[in-house]
């Protein structure tokens, strides 16, 4: 199979397959095109950089466009008072980049230590033209941008602990950890630092994908 360059190049059934999973989020299917647009950027990067382990473009649009898309709402209040995002660890751009698609307006900072990915990432912002995404080429520790955030958010990257742990110092006041996960994770709740709560662990439906999903909300209490 030749390496797309462009949406046009994809396999025709992506389209209506992303169509209808967007339907199913109650999101607009026309948002298919410009999702087709990264994951075409996405497909031609991968077979050069290896930038994500899945390679199958049907895989791509389950397990990484709608997978990810899934958590739309949660982002709601930050487009509508302006509130920043960060995705930490976020790879080839998962999820901040297909979020920051279907939610204009929202102020996204993508961040990711790896060079390679970080390239890619400055060039998917550009091709893209998502304004209000930039990229941190940095270690989540190390991103000097204390309380800068009105959430950050992770997925696939560490245990609940560790992500606060990591980037907790980037949530303004009164912010949120949005993680997404797999099962509900109980044991990791449990484990959080002292003056970190869970807050809600709502059940998350991924069009096309049979696996359990979660997205976790943990904010900081008073004196942490």
């Amino acid at each position: 199979m030749s390496t797309p360059t462009s949406a046009a190049a994809l396999p025709a059934d992506l389209r209506p397959t992303l169509e209808a999973g967007l339907r199913e989020l109650a999101l607009d299917p026309t948002l298919a095109a410009p999702l087709l647009d990264y994951l075409a950027l996405l497909a031609r990067w991968n077979a050069t950089y290896n930038l994500t382990a899945i390679r199958d473009l049907r895989e791509m649009v389950g397990k990484h466009l709608l997978d990810s898309l899934a958590m739309h709402p949660f982002v709601d209040g930050l487009v509508a008072t302006g509130g920043a995002l960060a995705d930490l660890g976020t790879g080839p751009g998962l999820p901040g980049i297909p979020l920051a698609i279907v939610k204009p307006g929202l102020k996204v900072t993508l961040v990711e230590s790896n060079g390679k990915k970080a390239r890619f990432l400055r060039e998917a912002v550009r091709q893209l033209g998502l304004r209000d995404v930039r990229v941190a080429e940095s270690r989540i520790e190390a991103l000097d941008e204390p309380g800068a955030f009105a959430a950050i958010t992770a997925r696939a990257l560490a245990t609940l602990p560790l992500i606060v742990e990591l980037g907790g110092h980037l949530l303004a006041p009164g912010g949120r950890l949005l993680a997404m996960k797999g099962v509900h994770p109980a044991d990791e709740i449990a484990a959080l630092p002292a003056g970190w709560a869970a807050t809600g662990s709502n059940p998350l439906r991924v069009p096309g994908l049979a696996a359990e999903r979660h997205l976790v909300v943990v904010e900081r209490r008073d004196g942490a």
